[in-house]
């Protein structure tokens, strides 16, 4: 099925898909195509890619859209189906051995701006010797890993504000 939507291997007169809009699909449905892509990558609204299975794809999507893992894509013509998921990327995993903290730790964070996903057992960042040098200061584990990162995306959400 897939071969049929894209032509980039197939035939030289075909364009690549063009990913358009965020797509909301009813029950359980198998995507066409999955596009890993980092958080920074993830910010990204006008891009091309490629996509897990090497077709390549094009975002053009609204000016401000930050997508997430587990998000849908599709093109104007709604004829298929896209999942985006989170790629794992070098992270500092932060956890502690209370609540309290990890709390302080996630306020510091906060205080310097430091794009982060927030979860009930740790904190996620993008690694940065600095901040790690801090974190270290503050009782807190910190752990050099790869893993999906999927940073808060603010108070304001999906929306773009002029």
């Amino acid at each position: 099925m897939a071969s049929n939507l894209l032509s980039t291997t197939d035939s030289p007169s075909r364009s690549p898909l063009v990913l358009t809009q965020l797509a909301y699909p009813e029950g359980s449905i198998e995507p066409h195509f999955t596009l890993s892509l980092t958080a920074e990558e993830r910010t990204r609204t006008r891009h091309r890619f490629t996509t897990d299975s090497g077709e390549t794809v094009f975002l053009r999507l609204s000016r401000g859209t930050i997508l997430h893992g587990g998000d849908w894509l599709q093109p104007e013509t709604q004829d298929c189906w896209v999942r985006v998921v989170a790629k794992p990327e070098p992270v500092l995993t932060v956890t502690a051995s209370n609540a309290l903290d990890l709390l302080r730790a996630a306020y510091h964070l906060g205080n310097r701006h430091v794009p982060l996903e927030i979860a009930l057992n740790y904190l996620r960042l993008s690694p940065d010797t600095v901040l790690e040098g801090m974190l270290m200061q503050l009782n807190v584990k910190v752990r050099k890993e790869n893993a999906p990162f999927q940073p808060e995306s603010g108070a304001y959400g999906h929306q773009h504000l002029q």
